[in-house]
């Protein structure tokens, strides 16, 4: 059997960050709930390598979960192992000029995120603009994810690819302001049909929600092939639930909101 089906995978070169979002679920946990606390670290660069050999081409690999993968630091020694996938980050943008030949002509998208009342707001939209400057015509094509309430007027003058968001609970998918998530017609959660997470320490989890208390684990890279934790028991075992409509049965999804499917305004 092969990964039929998969279409991307997040691989979490590290757990660190460099920013304190205000509605960040690792702070809420850090804070309130000390027990499920975070073992902040990276990936082993051999493991990196490990998973780069697994994995077909032409997919989507993400180098990014609850952490700031620009910290990662051998950041465009990593990205570069993954030479025949499509190549991306979600970053909060503070290291894109300093890391800026790690990046060009390395990654292929880049998605930058915006918050809605952060403090650091306008120092970031002046590493974005010398960052685009310095990019120029080359790769990576750039997005700008403006979550909750965020004026898009000045971002759309730097000609990046403007994407809205909603807010969610500190803590996961759950309780969005605004609107409800988008649920997809064939009723199960695209994310079970196609996605996985590589956390930093090799296990792997049916998708990249947040997760303190790794309800989501079906494997670990140290004792199993990738193949086989996407074809193995459990993975299967939760998809037959979502395909009765009893996404309840599952643990990680039996409170979560999302269906896969990003929601806008």
């Amino acid at each position: 059997m092969k990964l039929y089906g998969l279409g991307c995978v997040n691989v979490e070169l590290t757990s660190r960050c460099n920013k304190k979002c205000w509605m960040c679920g690792r702070r809420k946990v850090d804070k309130d709930y000390p027990e499920l606390a975070m073992d902040y670290g990276d990936m082993d660069f051999e493991l990196v390598r490990k998973i780069s050999g697994q994995l077909p081409p032409n997919i989507i690999v993400q180098f990014h979960k609850d952490g700031e993968a620009l910290l990662y630091p051998r950041f465009g020694e990593a990205v570069s192992l993954f030479k025949d996938q499509i190549k991306n980050i979600v970053t909060n943008g503070k290291l894109i000029v300093e890391k800026a030949d790690e990046i060009i002509d390395n990654l292929d998208t880049i998605s930058i995120s915006v918050f809605e009342n952060d403090e650091e707001a306008p120092e970031q939209f002046e590493v974005i603009k010398e960052f685009l400057s310095i990019k120029g015509d080359k790769k990576p094509f750039t997005s700008l994810r403006l979550i909750g309430d965020v004026d898009p007027s000045k971002y759309e003058k730097l000609g990046a690819l403007i994407i809205k968001r909603v807010l969610h609970a500190k803590m996961g998918s759950f309780a969005y302001s605004k609107r409800s998530p988008t649920i997809p017609e064939v009723g199960i959660c695209w994310d079970l049909l196609g996605h996985l997470c590589i956390s930093r320490e090799g296990n792997v989890s049916i998708c990249v929600r947040f997760d303190p208390k790794k309800l989501g684990v079906i494997g670990n890279l140290h004792e199993q092939s990738l193949e086989d934790i996407w074809n193995g028991d459990k993975r299967l075992e939760w998809l037959e639930y979502h395909k009765q409509g009893k996404r309840d049965m599952v643990p990680l999804c039996s409170y979560c909101h999302f269906w896969g499917v990003p929601t806008s305004p």
